[in-house]
């Protein structure tokens, strides 16, 4: 993991840069995403507000493994756009992350290495306006008991520090919980211990909060 055994480091916000060369203008955004489907929306919406540019490119990152990854040149000369890009986000070591770099052609031709230092620049002035910060790995889990184990099971949930995302008290109680992945295992052993609690792991474990 980029920062410590359960948590991954990306922006806060929403963050810009713009980069000028040889008339050509270079505006960078930079987004946290969380799934490919954010990053297509995103390219959408900025596609439709800078309809006029010659190219969007863009790369991201996305998954406390950083397990997807793309770099996208849109036109550009093969790995001088997307890939210098996609460098910027590799250099910060930050992962749910898109940069888009529209580019405006000023007429005058910059050559493929006079293009990757434009885009890296781009890339890199857009991530320096943003806010990193370092996020959890939690494990997510689903706990039903009966109401009278309810106090000892909030108990042992409060000295782990876990979070609540939801509960139902019924006949038979729902609590729906995150711990720290660093502390999931420990919490389990010492959930096995009270009666009558039954564990229902989320299938899209782990993933990141705040």
């Amino acid at each position: 993991m980029p920062n410590g055994t359960d948590t991954f480091l990306t922006i806060e916000a929403p963050a810009e840069g713009v980069f000028k060369d040889k008339g050509s203008r270079f505006l960078a955004f930079a987004f946290p995403v969380s799934s490919e489907e954010d990053v297509r929306q995103t390219v959408i919406s900025l596609r439709q507000k800078y309809f006029d540019a010659r190219h969007h490119c863009y790369a991201f990152r996305i998954g406390t493994s950083q397990e997807q990854v793309r770099a996208f040149d849109d036109g550009e000369p093969a790995h001088s756009a997307g890939a210098p890009i996609l460098g910027q986000i590799r250099a910060l070591n930050l992962t749910n992350v898109l940069v888009v770099v529209v580019r405006y052609f000023g007429g005058i031709l910059l050559g493929v290495g006079g293009l990757i230092r434009a885009y890296k620049s781009a890339a890199a002035q857009a991530l320096s306006a943003a806010r990193i910060v370092s996020r959890q790995i939690t494990r997510t889990f689903v706990l039903y008991s009966d109401y009278a184990t309810m106090d000892q099971l909030m108990k042992l949930a409060r000295d782990f520090g876990a979070g609540i995302s939801g509960q139902k008290f019924e006949q038979t109680c729902e609590v729906q919980l995150h711990i720290r992945e660093s502390l999931a295992e420990s919490f389990l052993r010492q959930l096995q211990r009270i009666e009558s609690v039954h564990i229902q792991p989320d299938p899209t474990n782990p993933h990141p909060t705040s």
